[in-house]
């Protein structure tokens, strides 16, 4: 049982194993993703990081496991209880997942209506708050998503992701196509959100830039399983030859220098 030192952690994953056919995508993966902290989830392409923020969210299910968020065991909820926790929650998709046909505003003001009774002034507000939280001008507010540049959609879909003040937030390759400014300026902006509005971040990402600059802990998933966890420093002293490989090529050792420039 938790308590005041040592609180129900945001994400725990049990001993999951995930298979589409014969192929198998994790195989008894277990870790603990503490509330409060960035958490990236790292690794090569079709290493399973991505499948498994998709069962954290409940979009699918694990083989075998469990996966508890907040302490709730997420097989076996209601439509209620699913519904009570995906209102905790707030998502940024690799490519945004904005509503094309409708504006910032109303992206952002989406989930305001179809989660709460708020009327529509104030919800125009509050919107309004979330797209400057976000770093975007008051202007873009009106404008679609086919009028913003590539680091403004993000920005406008991480305003959509804390409109209804979530408790974590899940990154889905959030520097995914932009330059090297506009990641930065991302990168940035995760920190700024997580400090502002106490936020678990939870983010998968092969950027080993943003990895360096703002987790707190990674882990490293690869053969179907968690090849190792720690921060950026502790592993990238790993001798897992994987992880080794992962950090220490030349993309790994300029991402890393350039972390240690800033220090």
């Amino acid at each position: 049982m938790a308590d005041a030192s040592h609180p129900v952690p945001a994400v725990e994953i049990r001993n999951v194993t995930t298979r589409f056919g014969e192929s198998t995508v994790h195989d008894d993966v277990s870790l603990t993703i503490r509330r409060g902290e960035i958490f990236a989830l790292a690794g090569g392409s079709g290493s399973g990081k991505t499948t498994l923020l998709r069962e954290i969210l409940m979009l699918q299910k694990p083989t075998e496991g469990t996966i508890l968020l907040f302490g709730k065991e997420l097989s076996g909820l209601d439509e209620e209880e699913a519904s009570s926790l995906h209102r905790r929650c707030g998502v940024l998709f690799q490519r945004g997942a904005l509503f094309t046909s409708l504006t910032v505003e109303q992206n952002v003001a989406a989930p305001l209506v179809e989660f709460t009774e708020l009327g529509k002034p104030l919800v125009r507000e509050l919107a309004a708050l979330k797209i400057a939280l976000a770093g975007l001008p008051a202007d873009s507010a009106a404008k679609y998503p086919n009028e913003l540049s590539g680091g403004m959609r993000k920005r406008a879909a991480m305003a959509r992701a804390i409109a209804i003040d979530p408790e974590i937030l899940f990154l889905d390759e959030p520097s995914a196509g932009l330059d090297p400014v506009s990641a930065s300026g991302l990168d940035e902006l995760i920190l700024r959100l997580k400090d502002l509005l106490g936020l678990t971040v939870v983010m998968v990402t092969h950027d080993l830039d943003s990895l360096w600059r703002v987790a707190d802990r990674v882990a490293v998933l690869g053969e179907g399983r968690i090849l190792g966890t720690g921060t950026m420093k502790e592993l990238s002293r790993s001798e897992d030859p994987v992880i080794h490989a992962y950090f220490h090529g030349p993309r790994g050792r300029a991402a890393r220098e350039q972390s240690w420039n800033r220090e």
